[in-house]
């Protein structure tokens, strides 16, 4: 159970990355584990940390990647995960 919900914390994290930015980033550069720490801001609203912050903004060139990742896109229109974004002062891209 305890996997599950990791992975799941992992998703919605990613999800908030594919709601936020442009394309255009390798595949090197991307990397949605980091994301992870932003589970608790995307899974149950809470704010979000700076660490989660920084993670958005370096993985922000990777969003467009992950919206189109069937395993993620359907997290991206979370209203959590928008609100994440919105407080961390990312833009909602629109890819």
């Amino acid at each position: 159970m305890a996997k599950q919900a990791v992975a799941m914390l992992v998703a919605l994290a990613l999800v908030v990355v594919a709601a936020a930015s442009a394309g255009g980033a390798s595949a090197q550069q991307c990397n949605a584990s980091q994301l992870a720490v932003c589970a608790p801001a995307v899974i149950s609203g809470s704010a979000p940390s700076a660490p989660c912050c920084a993670n958005l903004r370096a993985q922000q060139p990777c969003f467009c990647q992950y919206a189109s990742n069937p395993v993620y896109s359907s997290y991206i229109n979370s209203p959590n995960a928008r609100r994440t974004l919105s407080s961390c002062g990312i833009a909602i891209p629109s890819c």
